[in-house]
Formats: C-alpha cells, sequence, structure tokens
C-alpha cells in the first residue's frame, strides 16, 4: 500500500491509497477462504469448491467488494500515521475502477481539526491567591467522615433533615391520580433534593405512622408536557423513620479509620493532607486562570463534530458517575423530571471549550518546539507504575503503543500548559478558605 497526500482545503484532507495488484488477488484469496462455505455449487461438497468454480458461477467481481473493504479496515489507520492526518469524523471513500489482474487507488476525504495560530499565550495577568485550611475546613471534613461511619437507627421521629423515610404516596392533578406519581416503600433522604422542590421540607417534622398531605408545583421545564407549571397534592404516608448517628470522636474512633492511636494525631493529619490538597487546588486553579484567559483570546469555531465527540464522553462519565452512587440513571432522570438529551445538552458549552483548549495547547505546544524523550517517558511509566503499586517492568507490559501515544501527548500538553503558566504575570491577591 502506498499512501499518498493530495492536498488540504479549510479542514477537509485529501489523500490516496493505492494497492498493487499482488495485494488485491491476496485480499480475493482471503475473502475466498473465509466465505466458502457460504457458496453451494453443484458437483462440490458444501466448502470444497474451487475459488474459479465459485467464480465462473458467480460472477469473477464476487470476492471483489470484500476484498478492498479489507484492504481499506487493514491499511488506513497505518496511511494515516504515515500522512501524520488525525481525523476527526469517518472518511468520504471514492474508488477507482476495478479490473482483473490489476490494482487500484482510492481517493479520502476526511475531515481534521482546524489549524490554530494562537496568540497572547504569554503573558497573562491572573491575581494570585492561596486557598487556606481553617479550623472551619477540617471539621467540616471531619463531620463528612463521620457521616460515612454513621449508623442508622430506627427512629419514631421527628424526622429531620438527613434522615431517610420509607414513604407511600399518590400523586393528583386537578383531583385525579396521574402517571408514575405512586408508589410504595420509596425510600427518601430529607435534604437530598432528589424529588419535586418542597416536598421534602413538608416531610421534616413527620413522625412514623402518619398520613399527610403536600402540595408542591411541578417545574415549567417537566419533560411531562401535562404536569408542566402544574399544582400537585401527594397523598403521603410515612412508614419508616431511619436517622444517622454519628460517631463520637475519641481514640476508638480514630483506631477504627486509620493507622492513629489518638484522635488528635488522626486530627493533625487530617489538616496536614487538606492543606497538601489546598496546595495542589491552588496550582491546578491559577494554571486554568491562565487557560481561561488564552482561550478568551483566541476564539475558535470548533467543528461541530468534536462538540458532539465531547459530549458524549462527558455524558458518559457522567452516567458512570450516577450509576457508581448504585442510582440507576433512568430513575435519576426521572426524579431530575429531565430527559437524557436534556442533560447531555448542559454539556454543550463547556465540551465546546475543553475542545477548543486542546487545539489551542496543541499549537502552543507547536510553536514553542516542545518535545518528549524516551527518558521522559520511561521516567513517566515508571512514576505511574508506582502510584498503582506495580512492578514497572510488568506495568510496561500492558502499556501498548496507542496507550504510549495518548501519554506522550498529555506530556506534550502538560508542557504546553506549564509554560504559558511560568510566563504569566501573577499579581498579589488575598487568602481564601479552602473549601
Amino acid at each position: 500500500m502506498k499512501a499518498t497526500f493530495a492536498g488540504r482545503e479549510n479542514n477537509v484532507v485529501t489523500f490516496t491509497m493505492g494497492f498493487e495488484p499482488e495485494e488485491f488477488e491476496g485480499a480475493q484469496v482471503e475473502v475466498y477462504k473465509r466465505d466458502k462455505d457460504k457458496f453451494h455449487i453443484d458437483g462440490f461438497r458444501k466448502g470444497k469448491a474451487p475459488r474459479r468454480m465459485i467464480e465462473q458461477h458467480y460472477g469473477e467481481q464476487i470476492f471483489w467488494e470484500e476484498a478492498v473493504d479489507g484492504l481499506l479496515q487493514n491499511n488506513y489507520t497505518e496511511a494515516l500515521g504515515e500522512l501524520g492526518i488525525e481525523p476527526i469524523n469517518h472518511p468520504e471513500v471514492e474508488i477507482d475502477e476495478l479490473a482483473k489482474g490489476a490494482g487500484f487507488t482510492v481517493t479520502l476525504k476526511v475531515e481534521v481539526a482546524p489549524e490554530v495560530e494562537v496568540k497572547d499565550y504569554t503573558g497573562v495577568t491572573i491575581k494570585d491567591f492561596k486557598l487556606e485550611v481553617t479550623d472551619e475546613t477540617v471539621e467540616k471534613t471531619l463531620t463528612e467522615i463521620r457521616k460515612r461511619s454513621a449508623r442508622h437507627i430506627d427512629s419514631e421521629g421527628p424526622a429531620a433533615s438527613g434522615d431517610t423515610v420509607t414513604i407511600d404516596f399518590t400523586g393528583f392533578v386537578d383531583g385525579k391520580e396521574f402517571d408514575g406519581g405512586k408508589a410504595e416503600g420509596h425510600r427518601l433522604k430529607l435534604g437530598s433534593g432528589s424529588f419535586i422542590a418542597g416536598f421534602e421540607d413538608q416531610l421534616i417534622g413527620a413522625v412514623k405512622g402518619q398520613e399527610l398531605e403536600v402540595n408542591v408545583t411541578f417545574p415549567e421545564d417537566y419533560p411531562e408536557e401535562t404536569l408542566k407549571g402544574k399544582p400537585a397534592l401527594f397523598q403521603v404516608k410515612v412508614n419508616e423513620i431511619r436517622a444517622e448517628e454519628l460517631p463520637e470522636l475519641t481514640d476508638e474512633f480514630a483506631q477504627d479509620i486509620s493507622e492513629f492511636e489518638t484522635f488528635e494525631e488522626f486530627k493533625a493529619d487530617l489538616r496536614k493532607q487538606l492543606e497538601e490538597e489546598a496546595a495542589e487546588r491552588t496550582e491546578t486553579e491559577k494554571r486554568n486562570m491562565v487557560l481561561d484567559k488564552v482561550y478568551e483570546a483566541n476564539p475558535i469555531d470548533v467543528p461541530k463534530v468534536m462538540i458532539e465527540d465531547e459530549m458524549n464522553i462527558m455524558m458518559n462519565d457522567f452516567i458512570q458517575g450516577i450509576q457508581s452512587q448504585g442510582v440507576q440513571f433512568e430513575v435519576y432522570l426521572e426524579l431530575l423530571g429531565k430527559t437524557q438529551e436534556e442533560v447531555r445538552e448542559t454539556f454543550r458549552e463547556e465540551a465546546q471549550k475543553r475542545v477548543a483548549l486542546r487545539l489551542i495547547i496543541k499549537a502552543v505546544v507547536k510553536e514553542e518546539g516542545f518535545t518528549v524523550t524516551p527518558e521522559e517517558v520511561e521516567a513517566e511509566i515508571t512514576n505511574m507504575a508506582s502510584k498503582y503499586g506495580m512492578d514497572a517492568e510488568k506495568f510496561k507490559e500492558y502499556f501498548g503503543a496507542s496507550q504510549q501515544k495518548g501519554l506522550e501527548e498529555e506530556m506534550l500538553n502538560r508542557k504546553g500548559v506549564d509554560y504559558m503558566y511560568e510566563m504569566a504575570i501573577v499579581e498579589p491577591a488575598d487568602a481564601v478558605p479552602a473549601e
């Protein structure tokens, strides 16, 4: 196969892939071997008919189409690599006329990312700041740790925010029950905001066995047309209340959840961890501030297909995050009162920005001539293996060519961002509590 660059117009690249006669013939042989069992020729057992007999019976072109498809599939990625083309969608393919015993040429047109001429990426001015860990920060973190270790005990009430209630309910609009408005044994954590606004607040103060009426109004953007903006009445019965019982902050508690003998040692180590995290977050946020300024100075018309692909990635990550919390995404959508497409659409602006920033950073890397050496890649892989607690050599065995290419791109991007940050002007500012 010979790949040849033909030209670029705007964001569309044209190139050719040429195949010799012997390559075309070899591909036909492979198709014959794979598919010969599919043909029935009189006088031959199934799968035993010679290729020439099949071609005489069905036509000499019987294996051409799949042979061409196989050659394209097996050589497309190689051609892209040879020519340094990074497509952002599927190609348009035009195949020359095929002939027995001859080679052929394929012309491909594919959309690529726009070439960005980045400007004003050095000397960006930002306000310095520092995330500080206060006593309040430590206390809030301790409360969260206690909640993760909390026991849930039966309670007669009154129900309070943070309690989990098990309820039966029936919903009415205009005096009639509506579809999807009835459930039995539904568990609801008060204060979670997972139900229609105002519903959970009206259950605070309820006691076990109590029956009450809850009045709410469906939001105007509710997906069910018949319920948008409608007032609704729910008849609710509280079957169970489970209250959180937080553990006391004692030496025994510290021993249960850490390697420390005393609570004071645990608390001191917690503050140290929070301060390290705050320092990392400070540096990350300042880099983001620089990127925001460069992004504002370099408006880019990002191809729609790149935005849509990024939205798909963000949506999949979001769904996995919801499901990792033990919540079915369909249930989440129902509680949120939105469709999957409506949730996906909320990622559009951020997706556009993410793609634009990647293009900007790539342009900076190219402009400054940054590279990564094999030694740097080796050190990075070794560092990653250490983080995962794996032997470096064994880790490398699982690190294939595509993963290494991705790592190299990530390292180049990091150099680009570091350079813009190092060249930025950081003006002094006040410290900010690390919440």
